[in-house]
């Protein structure tokens, strides 16, 4: 049925394929840029995931002022402080950010201070605060899964309070997302495979949840699809220009997804697991996946099973049975993870991640009953019930309906 209202919003240029990121100093030159900041973290750098970009920019009347290149996975306020410095004192006009998901939140969040002015950036916290359109902001993702080169959300530390805090504002949207397969074809298969369940799980809730909408779901579908399809290739042959460019693609259409749509209760979980025992996001997306899945199949089985088709296939679809193709993909999921975990070592429950403790799941449960995703998911849950879901997700058993 279609909803009587809902919007859709992303107006980030994509330009995405071989050769992409030779096109960077010419849409920069478009915005008339003439001096750039490039922030990165020391894996990029030493891995010569820059070399290509800076060899783009060789014999342009452009120049890349400054570079930053020892971001860390957690960014902080303090960090933010000292990009925004190095911009203002090489009188950069635009900021270009080379990483995962911690150096394109840096990146957002630096841009707000180097634009809007001053160095208090928690004056500018929360949601919708920021006044006008921030100076150009360019992104290249080197992992395929966050999606946030296509997101209106920037997460920073304050390491002073051990918090997490959030942004979110339309002009946090990058002007360009530049999708490059040389950019990860250096993952390692662990990371490529932890970053595609990323991807996957922000795809699937996007579907899911309360807010999708015919637009959101239009790209939550094809970005299963071309996971699907893709991370075996990836994993099999990691030189695959065409099976890394298709996770990255897949990564950035979740993002537009759940963007729209927002996310549920595997984010709930995961920010609750993530704060607590400080595990990699995708890990925690990679365990709660098929466990609320399972927790939610009593309520909308059957929109969930139509994600059968781009997961499995169409030949697995059509011989399943309408009425058991939700519980058919759950287990399809399921058997992924186990080879995943096979092949690369990923986790997918949390005894397997050494790092968590079961008198945590307390502490877990309750910040996952306060986060805001889990307003959005298709069925209310109580504390006893995350509680349960987490001691289901310790072994990985579940009873699928």
């Amino acid at each position: 049925m279609m909803r009587d209202y809902f919007e859709f919003y992303c107006p980030v240029k994509i330009i995405a394929g071989q050769q992409a990121l030779e096109n960077i100093p010419f849409e920069l030159t478009l915005l008339g840029v003439r001096r750039v900041l490039l922030i990165t973290d020391a894996g990029v750098r030493q891995n010569g995931l820059l070399t290509p970009i800076l060899q783009a920019f060789v014999g342009m009347d452009i120049e890349i002022s400054c570079i930053i290149d020892d971001v860390p996975s957690d960014s902080s306020l303090q960090v933010v402080k000292q990009v925004s410095h190095a911009y203002r004192t090489h009188e950069c006009q635009a900021i270009l950010a080379v990483g995962g998901g911690s150096v394109i939140d840096t990146a957002k969040t630096a841009n707000i201070l180097v634009s809007l002015g001053g160095d208090d950036l928690m004056a500018y916290a929360g949601a919708h605060n920021l006044s006008k359109p921030l100076n150009p902001l360019f992104v290249v993702p080197t992992t395929a899964g966050t999606g946030s080169e296509v997101t209106m959300v920037a997460v920073i530390s304050d390491d002073a309070t051990q918090q997490k805090i959030a942004f979110a504002s339309y002009h946090l949207l990058p002007n360009i997302a530049i999708l490059d397969p040389r950019m990860t074809k250096t993952l390692p298969p662990r990371l490529t495979a932890m970053t595609a369940m990323d991807a996957l799980t922000h795809a699937i809730e996007a579907y899911t949840g309360l807010a999708h909408n015919p637009m959101s779901d239009a790209y939550a579908i094809s970005a299963i699809e071309l996971v699907a399809k893709n991370l075996p290739k990836a994993l099999d042959t990691p030189d695959d220009s065409d099976a890394r460019l298709g996770l990255a693609v897949a990564a950035t259409m979740a993002g537009m997804a759940f963007s729209n749509s927002m996310v549920g209760l595997v984010h709930a979980l995961g920010h609750g697991l993530g704060a607590i025992a400080h595990l990699p996001h995708g890990v925690c997306m990679n365990i709660f996946l098929p466990v609320v899945l399972s927790y939610n199949q009593d309520h909308d089985g059957e929109r969930l099973g139509r994600l059968l088709l781009p997961l499995a296939g169409e030949s697995v679809y059509l011989q399943t049975k309408a009425d058991q193709r939700a519980a058919v993909l759950i287990r399809h999921i399921r058997t992924l993870q186990q080879s995943l975990h096979a092949r690369t070592g990923l986790p997918y429950t949390l005894e397997q991640t050494g790092q968590v403790q079961i008198s945590q799941f307390d502490a877990i449960a309750k910040k996952a009953l306060n986060d805001g995703s889990i307003i959005y998911n298709q069925k209310e849950a109580t504390l006893d019930d995350l509680i349960e879901l987490l001691h289901q997700a310790w072994h990985g058993e579940w009873t699928i309906i």
